[in-house]
């Protein structure tokens, strides 16, 4: 008979037992492949939604994959673009969010993502022509009198 298995004795015990160990390395930075979204990281977002600065860039990074505050910059300085950043992201927060994911699943995510985007860009002048096409014929002279508008008067 095996021996019964010991239950750990607390919570951070059990967490850590249970928690996700792996890691990634990602353009020389070694990361753990996130388990669960930090509820530090939920409330940062909504707070930085808007911003485009590189140190909330960095902080949400150091967030995710709980890593120190350089990984950013290391990543920046290996000559990581944008497509490739978004990549990392969309791959981080899918195992954050319990959902397993390849890497190249989640290249193809922000692929589709970013034609999406451009398909709901504004029209460029081609576009707008064509749009508004007319039949070619030449245009009817219009009178004053039927673009105008008449004066009105005050009845008191």
């Amino acid at each position: 008979m095996t021996p019964a298995r010991r239950a750990p004795d607390s919570f951070d015990a059990y967490w850590a037992e249970v928690s996700s160990t792996a890691t990634e390395t990602i353009r020389g930075v070694t990361v753990r492949v996130p388990f669960d979204i930090p509820m530090a990281m939920e409330q940062r977002l909504a707070d930085l939604q808007e911003s485009a600065r590189e140190e909330d860039l960095a902080e949400l990074v150091s967030l995710l994959f709980d890593i120190g505050p350089d990984a950013f910059a290391t990543w920046k300085q290996a000559g990581m673009g944008a497509t490739e950043f978004q990549v990392v992201l969309a791959w981080g927060m899918a195992h954050a969010d319990g959902q397993a994911m390849t890497w190249a699943e989640a290249h193809a995510l922000v692929l589709r993502a970013t034609s999406e985007g451009k398909a709901q860009a504004a029209p460029n002048r081609a576009a707008r022509r064509a749009s508004s096409a007319s039949t070619g014929g030449r245009s009817k002279a219009t009178s004053a009198r039927g673009t105008g508008s008449a004066r009105k008067t005050l009845r008191a």
